[in-house]
């Protein structure tokens, strides 16, 4: 029987028997997967599951509580929070890399170790993620990895021997890795606006790092350089109170209906899917190491422009600051060129993105020009931007659902190994030839991004339909064999 009509033939069924027709409980309305209209495009309304009733695809209504509403709120707010305490970690590195230099009399790649430490921290903490989701659930997870950087931060304000910071730099790759698969598969799992809040969620990493190099250059200048740590760590720990209070340790299913989120059964029952599933997944490889030579090309931009501006272009000792430019860039995009990456289509946008950073990255290698080069700088922050936000919300259309929420946990965490790997790879380059090759390093990383960006589909392949349907079906209906 058509799905389409039963809504209309129960009706008419019970007008047949002399009584008013009865309501349909909205659980009960039959659901199908519809192309979403312009309309629902620019609403921003998420259209993998809508009511069929009469012929057409509308959006389900959400009745939330004033409790459920706020809810939500402090648990999206809690969740940016987050995400600029990541970007605060990013942001406060280049700044700090010439006074680490000075103070422990080390050079380009013995610095650059703390890079390949939290690199490994980062593969560590993708490779556990989807382990910890399914054993301690999301709240768990979120809460433990924010308790490691509370760890990491006590030990590095004291300004321990360089091993001793290097290696607790890996701990702190881990937490970041945990906490940001967790945040990103939440803000993915949303079934309302989701693409707006990504866009936001991604822009507060912007804002710390905007943020963090005013706070971190201060702190380069000063005899108690390590206290910047200390600054840290006190907003480390209003987040860890935010995180308790706003999901409670609750699993993600339990998170997201104090929300009033609906949730969807997971195929398999499990709430980070199954390891194996995530890892057989070309596609998730295929934006895993997308992200890796973003976010990699990013740090690694952010992270040494300013070594670059101070020994190349002859900056002062406020060099740090035109890493804020950078971030700054980042932030403004991420809210400001949604409207122009709908119109223009979120895959041809990002290959323009890309030409553009190109550009922007040559200009400063050849144009030595100081003020030119921070506004370049400002300028590759602005296009770069968005495409983290993109690279999740493809992730979201072209994965099966049951693979989704492990499989961006993965791509998140993986893709934060490259702002360790790529940075300590420019360093190496450095020390043998200087930091003059920062250029080159970053642009080899755009044509990484091409080519994986030409071999990432931009739709889901026609069987997976079928088969996600086989998945979500198959427990039920041996639940009724049973």
């Amino acid at each position: 029987m058509d799905s389409e009509k039963q809504p209309e033939m129960l009706a008419n069924s019970s007008s047949s028997n002399g009584k008013a027709p009865s309501a349909i409980p909205e659980s009960q309305i039959p659901t199908r997967i519809c192309t979403p209209t312009k309309e629902m495009k620019e609403k921003d309304v998420d259209t993998q599951t809508l009511p069929a009733a009469s012929g057409r695809c509308s959006p389900k209504r959400y009745d939330l509580t004033r409790r459920q509403r706020l809810i939500s709120r402090f648990q999206y707010g809690t969740l940016c929070y987050t995400l600029f305490i990541v970007g605060w970690n990013d942001g406060s590195t280049g700044p700090l890399i010439p006074r680490m230099r000075e103070v422990y009399n080390v050079g380009y790649t013995v610095v650059s170790v703390i890079f390949v430490l939290s690199c490994i921290g980062f593969i560590i903490g993708a490779l556990v993620n989807v382990w910890l989701q399914n054993k301690l659930g999301f709240g768990k997870t979120l809460v433990l990895g924010c308790t490691m950087q509370i760890v990491v931060y006590s030990i590095q304000a004291a300004a321990p021997p360089f091993p001793v910071f290097a290696i607790f730099n890996g701990l702190n790759g881990v937490g970041l890795a945990l906490q940001d698969a967790q945040a990103n598969g939440f803000v993915g799992s949303l079934s309302r606006h989701r693409g707006t809040k990504m866009n936001i969620l991604q822009a507060f990493y912007g804002l710390g790092g905007l943020v963090a190099p005013f706070v971190s250059t201060q702190f380069a200048n000063m005899e108690r350089w390590s206290f910047h740590y200390l600054v840290t760590l006190g907003l480390i720990l209003i987040n860890l109170t935010c995180q308790i209070t706003a999901f409670r340790f609750k699993r993600l299913d339990e998170a997201l209906k104090d929300g009033g989120e609906e949730v969807l059964s997971e195929a398999g029952g499990s709430e980070g899917g199954r390891f194996g599933q995530i890892m057989r997944n070309k596609n998730v490889h295929l934006l895993g190491f997308f992200m890796l030579a973003y976010v990699g090309a990013g740090v690694t931009i952010g992270g040494w422009i300013v070594t670059y501006i101070i020994e190349v272009r002859n900056g002062g000792p406020s060099s740090g600051y035109i890493a804020s430019g950078f971030y700054g860039g980042i932030t403004l995009s991420r809210v400001v060129l949604v409207p122009l990456n709908r119109w223009v289509g979120e895959r041809r946008i990002q290959f323009v993105y890309i030409a553009l950073t190109l550009a922007f990255e040559l200009v400063i290698w050849f144009v030595p020009n100081l003020g030119v080069n921070a506004a370049m700088v400002a300028l590759i922050g602005l296009v770069f931007g968005p495409m983290y936000p993109i690279t999740i919300s493809v992730a979201a259309r072209i994965l099966p659902r049951q693979v989704f929420l492990g499989g961006v946990g993965w791509i998140a965490g993986f893709g934060q190994a490259g702002s360790a790997a790529v940075p300590f790879i420019t360093g190496a380059i450095a020390q043998k030839y200087g930091i003059k090759n920062l250029h080159p390093t970053v642009m080899a990383m755009l044509g990484v991004m091409t080519i994986l960006l030409f071999l990432t589909p931009d739709r889901p392949s026609p069987n997976q339909g079928a088969s996600e349907k086989e998945d979500v079906e198959r427990p039920s209906i041996e639940k009724e064999e049973k």
